[in-house]
């Protein structure tokens, strides 16, 4: 077993994107250059180009990153090194007794934010009207590339 292979260390994550970033974003999205399209194909070749203007007048005028970095900040996050790639993850635990932990993995290109609803009922179901023993501990990694863990640097 190589040295990278138990790198054990867990270490406490929190999202804090710079406000730069973010103007740098919405910067690069109003000055996007938009190639035509064949007219009447739809689907047929893709994304049609007027619903990815819209997806990205959405993510320049309204998509409000504050909230929704706010919303996963709330969960504990860690990050470790795993076969030496940086690994991320929500670990929440429940305050019930006995609770067993629950793995929940996304696909891709999905991301954790997939379980912001559904992690509150799991670790404190009494909340929800459910009863304590059913709590669980709640651990959802981000598969590897994009989101919040480190894209891989060799093929596995």
């Amino acid at each position: 077993m190589d040295e990278k292979s138990v790198d054990t260390e867990v270490a406490p994550f929190r999202i804090d994107v710079p406000q730069a970033d973010l103007d740098d974003l919405r910067d690069r999205l109003a000055r996007t250059r938009w190639p035509d399209q064949l007219p009447g194909v739809g689907w047929d070749y893709g994304i049609p180009l007027e619903y990815v203007r819209e997806l990205a007048s959405y993510w320049r005028d309204e998509y409000d990153w504050r909230v929704h970095e706010a919303r996963l900040n709330g969960f504990d996050q860690f990050v470790t090194t795993i076969d030496g790639a940086r690994v991320h993850f929500l670990h929440v635990r429940s305050a019930s007794a006995g609770a067993m932990p629950l793995i929940i993995t996304h696909g891709w290109p999905g991301s954790v934010v997939e379980f912001h609803k559904v992690i509150e009922p799991l670790t404190n179901p009494t909340a929800f009207g459910g009863n304590a023993a059913d709590a669980l501990h709640a651990v959802c990694p981000s598969l590897p590339g994009p989101g919040l863990a480190a894209t891989p640097t060799t093929p596995r």
